[in-house]
């Protein structure tokens, strides 16, 4: 049996850990920081195997070398060569992790930066800085067109898969959200569930598919309404879809 331990870092990022109660060994994703990460191996006697790394910036690695030297058996998976002895992965891989018993697939997602991956299966989904709740990343070193085509992927994993983003800014996510969809009632419903639990200082984080897609504005963009919002919003004609998408994101990133 697998379980997802949240380890906060910084001012709003998440480390991931996956624990596997069978052999107290586990996987940590994203690692900005080392020790907030070695200080939960010390305390629940875990035995870190992995570090799966999703892209380049600092705030997911830079605690990769730290635990390295604390753990020099652990193994590092990423698309580049950003450390010593990297294992490099790629689009259509799958890693195998406790004798099989827990698998990854590996997707593509270049966009807020080209060397971005994300890591999934059935259950869960490893996103980095590409899909948030209620948002999705700044596209940095990529296209808008590559985050819509990365956004419509992550949006095909069944329904509810729990979405493991790297941020907690979904409050932040939801005001503008809530700004260009003001009429959807699941998006409501939502907003309040999350300022219940921010309020009693719990993450709001994984998120669902599920929930991502009746909510997220940006998996939204071929919603007829949205549509029309924005280009009331920004008084220009707008078409759904790529369009919708590309004004949504220009749009947040000076909201």
């Amino acid at each position: 049996m697998f379980s997802v331990l949240t380890i906060p870092a910084f001012d709003d990022n998440y480390i991931w850990l996956i624990k596997d109660s069978q052999s107290q060994g586990c996987i940590v994703v994203d690692p900005g920081d080392a020790t907030p990460v070695l200080a939960i191996l010390a305390s629940q006697k875990l035995t870190l195997e992995a570090i799966l790394i999703t892209h380049h910036h600092h705030d997911h690695t830079g605690g990769v070398k730290g635990l390295l030297a604390a753990n020099p058996e652990c193994q590092v998976f990423g698309k580049n060569a950003l450390f010593d002895n990297v294992n490099l992965v790629d689009e259509g891989d799958s890693l195998h992790f406790f004798d099989n018993r827990l698998t990854f697939n590996v997707w593509q997602v270049a966009a807020h930066t080209l060397d971005h991956i994300a890591y999934f299966n059935d259950q869960m989904l490893f996103c980095g800085d590409t899909l948030f709740s209620a948002g999705c990343g700044r596209v940095f070193e990529g296209t808008h067109e590559q985050m819509h085509t990365a956004l419509s992927r992550l949006a095909s994993l069944p329904p509810e898969t729990k979405v493991y983003c790297a941020h907690e800014y979904t409050q932040n996510n939801l005001v503008f959200a809530l700004h260009v969809d003001p009429n959807n009632s699941a998006l409501i419903a939502y907003v309040k569930e999350v300022a219940k639990l921010r309020q009693q200082g719990l993450p709001s984080i994984p998120t669902t598919i599920k929930n991502e897609i009746a909510i997220n504005p940006f998996l939204r963009s071929s919603d007829e309404q949205l549509t029309n919002n924005l280009q009331n919003l920004l008084a220009k004609p707008i078409t759904k879809g790529m369009q919708c998408f590309k004004e949504l994101r220009v749009y947040k990133d000076n909201f």
